[in-house]
């Protein structure tokens, strides 16, 4: 990994950091064990997700309300099925 990756990864990192532990850990998780073989699609649709409230997010993972976007349905999916 070069400087720039890193310095992406510190900034997603920090990024990730929301109002509610849960969704950290969901997110740091992908970060870690995801990323890195991610797509550039999929990236962009985590960046996406990111950029969604956390009280939405928070209704997103656990099944409470539809995700409206195909492509950020998948990526929910995928984030809650990470181990």
């Amino acid at each position: 990994m070069n400087a720039a990756d890193t310095a992406e990864l510190r900034r997603l990192r920090w990024k990730c950091r929301r109002g509610m532990r849960e969704l950290d850990v969901l997110f740091t998780r992908y970060l870690d064990r995801a990323w890195a073989a991610a797509s550039d699609g999929e990236r962009g649709v985590f960046l996406q997700l990111l950029d969604c409230e956390d009280d939405r997010l928070w209704r997103w993972f656990m099944g409470y309300e539809a995700v409206p976007d195909a492509a950020l349905d998948a990526l929910v999916r995928r984030i809650r099925e990470l181990r």
